[in-house]
């Protein structure tokens, strides 16, 4: 007989060995989809999984996928570990790249040396001032920071289409909803050649240091596992707690407002509609893949980056449709919710009496 008890301390062992059953599992059910629409499963598998990296032109593009997925899920991890939650990275990233390629913009005709850093700093302002909405909504009128935030998405994404459409619209470019290419100033450079992989990527790997040493090195960091944990004990040991709140959005904003400066300063150069798949979303699946921590999170950024390069290399050799990547996230975030049952509670197995 198998009965269900619950744990008296969730295990540390478990805590970490339910992503890699979530990942585990997600392959046996990607397998088991790929049979039933017809398709020879190992063989879907290697394509979506294996061959989009088997390159060095692969391999980079897996990086240039990864790097704001880490971004981002890194500034997420600040708000999550302190019972904040910030669904509106996706916005956040748009309006960071607005006003960064505002900036770009407004030196378009100039070269020098100082113009990227101007333009990365406004990334990041951009970035923290919109993710300062929700949070200064919730800590004076006790608004919703899910639902605002969630909103702030689509409203940073209408007041992009209007200016690639309107005032900020290439005079060259046929009416395409783009902007004009920016300086090479304002470009991050490029790693290697023929390689689309930037200089971005450092900002992924600082943003990873910074946080690992404010998490587990600083004051701060232990303030916010404390509000993570207990609320009512983060009061009663006299934390502040709306200037916590306040904080950790607006870094979470930074992170994604410099996702965002990464997206159009990178190989595109520009402005334009589409300026993210949805990373700021998929971050959140990110974050509690890799378990709020920075290393885990690396790792959980290329996981989940696979399934963007995955999706459109099984589209293209198999004629399987691109969406099977969302689906791939899906499942990814289902089974870790699920496996995350384990944590606390556990199987026993009972013997009959006699």
């Amino acid at each position: 007989m198998i009965k269900i008890v619950k744990r008296d301390q969730p295990s540390r062992a478990i805590f970490f060995f339910t992503p890699v059953l979530a990942i585990f599992l997600t392959l046996v059910a990607g397998g088991l989809i790929f049979f039933i629409l017809g398709f020879k499963p190992f063989e879907a598998l290697k394509f979506f999984f294996i061959v989009p990296i088997a390159d060095k032109y692969g391999f980079s593009e897996l990086l240039l996928k990864a790097t704001p997925l880490c971004l981002i899920a890194i500034g997420l991890s600040f708000c999550f570990k302190s019972n904040n939650w910030n669904i509106g990275a996706e916005g956040q990233l748009t309006f960071g790249a607005i006003v960064s390629g505002g900036v770009a913009l407004l030196f378009y005709e100039q070269e020098g040396f100082y113009i990227l850093p101007i333009v990365i700093l406004a990334g990041a302002i951009g970035g923290m001032l919109y993710a300062s909405i929700p949070a200064i909504l919730k800590t004076y009128f006790n608004t919703n920071e899910i639902l605002v935030s969630l909103m702030l998405v689509y409203v940073s994404k209408l007041i992009l289409d209007y200016l690639v459409v309107g005032p900020w619209s290439n005079p060259e470019g046929f009416n395409f909803p783009e902007t004009r290419q920016f300086s090479d100033s304002a470009k991050l450079p490029l790693l290697f050649e023929g390689l689309r992989i930037h200089a971005g990527i450092f900002l992924a790997l600082a943003a990873v240091v910074i946080s690992w040493f404010v998490f587990y090195k600083t004051y701060l960091g232990f303030q916010m596992k404390v509000s993570g944990f207990s609320l009512k004990t983060a009061k009663y040991a006299g934390y502040k707690g709306k200037k916590m709140i306040i904080l950790v959005f607006l870094i979470s904003g930074a992170c994604a407002g410099l996702a965002g400066v990464g997206e159009i300063t990178g190989p595109i150069g520009q402005l334009h509609r589409e300026i993210s798949p949805d990373y700021g979303f998929t971050a959140i699946i990110v974050a509690f893949l890799g378990r709020l921590h920075p290393v885990g999170i690396i790792f959980a950024s290329l996981v989940v980056a696979i399934t963007y390069l995955g999706a459109e290399t099984a589209q293209i050799f198999m004629q399987i449709p691109k969406y099977t990547g969302q689906v791939f996230q899906g499942m990814i975030l289902f089974f870790l919710l699920a496996s995350d049952y384990l944590l606390f509670f556990k199987f026993k197995f009972i013997g009959s009496k006699k």
